[in-house]
């Protein structure tokens, strides 16, 4: 073992791990999405078939949710109150609920995975996202009823649920101005 790591104590050396461990997951979903980018531009490129999706008005109103979900989940972090923790939460579930309401507001109006390449990746690049959004969802209930780990539950946490805001930010731009 590295001697510096052995001086350390148990938690300090968890605080480490977890850290580069948190960091290892956010490069990952970076590699994935930047994929997905990739392909979103190289195939919008390469036909005359890519129709651009309105989007739904909800999703709008979910940046907004999800935004304010990452400002009480920093209030719970800084202060340690578990009740902004649960209400930061509830809010991820909304945004879930609300990306299936874009869904089938798009359904509504005839547009499905298979009409064309630019319906695909919407829902293929909103699909991804809700999938890596319910994996921070269970992070926060891990989170909520830790107290073994201490903040450090928390800080992980609250460092990957940032990351997905920021990342749905930049996905409603590249669906918006990019499809």
């Amino acid at each position: 073992m590295n001697p510096a790591l052995a001086s350390l104590e148990g938690a300090d050396r968890r605080r480490i791990a977890s850290g580069t461990g948190i960091l290892l997951v956010l490069a990952a979903v970076t590699m994935f999405f930047m994929a997905l980018t990739s392909a979103f531009l190289v195939r919008k490129g390469s036909g005359g078939d890519w129709v651009k999706v309105d989007l739904p008005a909800v999703l709008w109103a979910n940046t907004a949710i999800l935004v304010v979900s990452s400002v009480f989940l920093e209030l719970a972090r800084r202060k340690e109150k578990r009740g902004w923790l649960h209400l930061a939460t509830a809010l991820g579930l909304a945004f879930l609920a609300g990306q299936l309401l874009a869904w089938r507001e798009l359904a509504a109006q005839g547009v499905y995975v298979s009409t064309n390449p630019g319906a695909s990746f919407f829902y293929v690049l909103t699909a991804a996202h809700g999938a890596h959004l319910v994996g921070g969802v269970a992070a926060l209930l891990y989170a909520g009823t830790s107290r073994a780990r201490g903040g450090n539950a928390l800080r992980v946490a609250t460092t990957y649920w940032h990351f997905m805001g920021g990342l749905w930010i930049y996905l409603l731009l590249l669906l918006r101005f990019g499809g």
